[in-house]
């Protein structure tokens, strides 16, 4: 696995994450759109900390600087 994220990228996710995670426990966001964005934010967290991003490799991208 080679890095394609960049900074900004996994900064940008991580704050989404943290957003979904406090909809979540202050109970706006419940059921089954509650899971699928749990489920969402925990991949964003993995992704960040990988620094790497599956669904950009097959098109190319990389927002990582060179």
């Amino acid at each position: 696995m080679k890095a394609n994220m960049g900074t900004a990228d996994k900064v940008v996710r991580i704050i989404i994450a943290i957003a979904i995670a406090a909809l979540y426990f202050l109970g706006q966001i419940t059921g089954t759109i509650a899971i699928i964005l749990m489920v969402l934010a925990v991949i964003f967290v993995a992704t960040s900390f990988l620094s790497f991003c599956p669904l950009y490799l097959p098109f190319g991208i990389s927002t990582k600087k060179k």
